[in-house]
Formats: structure tokens, C-alpha cells, sequence
């Protein structure tokens, strides 16, 4: 189970996550085929990417205007680049713990 304190509180709306199957993107990080899945339901990298994340002012990010490939690919070498949490249900993925995101998941159950 994640360590985040916002991702339990989700998840705990949702099933208390009874029913999911949960991934630590820590310790076993998202394969290309399985970015590549998400980014089909979510409509673009973009959306699956954290602008929140520690490294992104560091590294200069907010300086730049980024392509859909610098998305994959920060999201594939930094795991913190993903929004979390990513809840899958029946084919549509919802990215993050904004509230829309939440409820739209929510919604799904």
C-alpha cells in the first residue's frame, strides 16, 4: 500500500480499494505499454503529468514548453512526473486527487 497520506484517503472513498489493483509505481515503475494504455484513456501524456512533482522547477520544466514525447518520457524516467493516484475503471482512467478526478471516479463505481 502507498505511503502517501492523500492517495489511502482516496482510496478509502473508493472502496475502502476493495476491488483495485493496486501498483507501487515506486518500486515496480510503469512499463511503456502501460503508459501507453493510460495516455489512450486519458486523451494525452499532459494529463497524466504532475506539474506538482519536486523535480519539475528544478529541472528547469516550467521554462519550457513540452511536447507530448517529454511527457512520456519524464513520466517513464520519474515516477514522481505521474499524477496519483491512477484509478482505472472500465476503460477510463482518471489522474490525480483534484476533486473532479475524484468524483468522476467516484461516479464510475
Amino acid at each position: 500500500m502507498s505511503t502517501c497520506k492523500t492517495c489511502q484517503r482516496i482510496l478509502s472513498e473508493l472502496n475502502g480499494g476493495e476491488g483495485f489493483e493496486l501498483q507501487d509505481i515506486k518500486t515496480e515503475p510503469l512499463t511503456e505499454a502501460q503508459l501507453e494504455e493510460l495516455r489512450e484513456m486519458a486523451g494525452s501524456y499532459e494529463a497524466l503529468f504532475s506539474r506538482r512533482s519536486r523535480k519539475y522547477r528544478p529541472m528547469g520544466l516550467h521554462e519550457r514548453e513540452l511536447s507530448e514525447e517529454d511527457y512520456k518520457k519524464l513520466i517513464l524516467e520519474e515516477y514522481t512526473f505521474l499524477k496519483r493516484p491512477v484509478v482505472v475503471i472500465d476503460g477510463e482512467a482518471f489522474a490525480g486527487n483534484s476533486k473532479k478526478a475524484v468524483e468522476g471516479a467516484k461516479s464510475r463505481l
